[in-house]
């Protein structure tokens, strides 16, 4: 896992969205397609509109995966996470395929299909964040670290979750600081949600 901090949101967000793009069209190059996860939530705001705008990726070719939904939330809500995918991302660039995770259908059903798509090829790059205690996606603490990279975390309400995630030890209690054991994690932090970090425990940090 690395480290990356940056002074503000928006040069975090460019940073994470190019290198996102380089490993979209690297992997388009070699196998003819990408398959990605996109989270939601304010935190992805600046990432997915520097993401959109980026220029040369052949969206016709990428597969998406939805990391997680409200149960028994209609896509119609203003709070949906379908809703916000689709208009932040699928529907502006022309997603090739995509699977959301429908909050209105059984959810053993959504996760059985959603579940048996993900598992037919590995998934290329994912886009995730860091909750404000902890949590990935909805796994809430204590999380299950036994069930079945490039993390976005910006503000100062994720700063003492960033803490407890990755400069101590793995833990339930910490779901997110699971992703130390992933050798393919870069986490993007702005100055504000690190500011609680030790400043050797960075590869690099950029004004």
């Amino acid at each position: 896992m690395q480290l990356r901090k940056f002074s503000d949101k928006k040069s975090l967000a460019s940073a994470a969205a190019a290198r996102a793009a380089t490993v979209i069209r690297h992997s388009i190059a070699e196998r003819k397609k990408a398959r990605i996860i996109a989270a939601t939530g304010a935190s992805q705001f600046e990432f997915l509109e520097a993401l959109t705008c980026t220029a040369d990726i052949d969206w016709q070719r990428v597969e998406m995966f939805h990391l997680d939904e409200y149960v028994g939330l209609p896509e119609t809500h203003p709070a949906s996470f379908c809703k916000y995918l689709r208009e932040r991302l699928i529907d502006k660039v022309g997603i090739g395929e995509y699977y959301l995770l429908s909050g209105t259908d059984d959810p053993a059903h959504v996760m059985k299909e959603v579940g048996e798509q993900l598992q037919r090829e590995p998934i290329d790059v994912a886009f995730v964040g860091v909750g404000e205690n902890g949590h990935l996606a909805f796994n809430d603490p204590p999380a299950d670290f036994d069930t079945r990279e490039l993390c976005i975390v910006p503000d100062a309400r994720k700063a003492q979750a960033v803490k407890d995630c990755f400069e101590a030890t793995a833990s339930p209690m910490a779901p997110a600081s699971a992703l130390q054991n992933h050798a393919n994690t870069t986490v993007y932090l702005d100055a504000a949600s690190s500011s609680r970090l030790s400043p050797a425990i960075f590869v690099e940090q950029i004004k």
